[in-house]
């Protein structure tokens, strides 16, 4: 069978479109052979081109299909496909971030830890990852905000010093200089005054000095013997000593010895209290009647009887 030639131009029409088509996919690392598999998500606006990457863990696995606004919800639609052997669970984001500092988007599919896996056709919710430059924006932005109220207050204190420095009242900062100059005139006086008074009394500071250092030394001299003192010895003795008063006390409380038989024996108070009384009461009859213990007679005669007055005051 003779192919005419015009199938033959035709069959290489067909195939130079077919060798373009895999050879332009093929620059863009895609495979015309795989099959693929399709997602959905969608954004609040859109930040996306066709070219978009889509990647997972930093590598490439797919590309955007298909960027198309919906009417009813107000929100970006966008469809991916991806390799057909890639599999992660259904509860993952894609993510969009920046490729670069110039702006450029990306879709990025962060894994989930669930055990159902996505399937082709089903919806991934999306989530914005704030890019660097916005970030930058954000934070400068923050920062001239604290600035301006840095530079508020510093011009604040600049009016506030201005003013204490031009007030001249007894509260401003020349009435203070002032006060302050005046003190360290005085000081100055008080200081040219001290000096007079060292110089004008030098000797006796001299001897002074010379007296404490004196003092000094016989202090160390003084504990220094104290230093040889057997102190544990001199303890001990005194110890001893206090033992032994103890005991003598111990003695008196339980009424041994004279003394503790005369503090703690109630007969002998009492019969000690009894001579106290009756001798008090001869005492007091010899000096009412004395003719009673006492005779004199000048020529030996002899004593009259006594004769018990009617007064026992006489």
């Amino acid at each position: 069978m003779k192919i005419s030639r015009e199938v033959k131009t035709a069959l290489l029409v067909i195939l130079g479109i077919v060798f373009f088509i895999f050879g332009f996919n093929y620059l863009k690392g895609e495979n015309i052979f795989k099959t693929k598999t399709t997602y959905y998500t969608e954004f609040d606006y859109n930040a996306l081109t066709l070219s978009s990457p889509v990647t997972i863990r930093g590598n490439k696995i797919g590309k955007i299909d298909e960027i198309k606004y919906d009417f009813e919800t107000g929100k970006t639609r966008v469809e991916i496909s991806v390799d057909n052997d890639l599999k992660f669970p259904k509860d993952s984001k894609i993510r969009l971030y920046d490729t670069g500092l110039m702006g450029g988007k990306a879709l990025a599919i962060v894994e989930g830890t669930g055990t159902e896996t996505a399937k082709s056709g089903d919806f991934i919710p999306s989530q914005v990852e704030e890019g660097l430059i916005s970030s930058l924006t954000k934070n400068f932005s923050d920062i001239s905000t604290g600035l301006d109220g840095a530079l508020q207050s510093a011009d604040s204190l600049l009016v506030n010093l201005n003013s204490l420095v031009t007030d001249e009242s007894e509260n401003g900062l020349k009435n203070a200089l002032s006060e302050f100059n005046t003190t360290l005139k005085s000081f100055q006086t008080l200081s040219a005054s001290f000096n007079r008074i060292v110089t004008t009394n030098e000797n006796n500071l001299d001897g002074a000095i010379t007296n404490f250092k004196k003092v000094s030394e016989d202090l160390a001299v003084l504990s220094g013997g104290l230093k040889d003192v057997d102190i544990a010895q001199t303890v001990g003795n005194l110890d001893n000593t206090l033992n032994k008063v103890n005991g003598l006390l111990a003695g008196l409380e339980n009424g041994n010895g004279s003394m503790g038989k005369l503090l703690k024996d109630d007969d002998l108070y009492n019969n000690l209290e009894i001579a106290s009384e009756q001798l008090r009461e001869l005492l007091q009859d010899f000096k009412l009647n004395p003719k009673r213990y006492i005779h004199v007679s000048v020529f030996g005669r002899k004593a009259k009887e006594y004769t018990e007055p009617e007064d026992p005051r006489e």
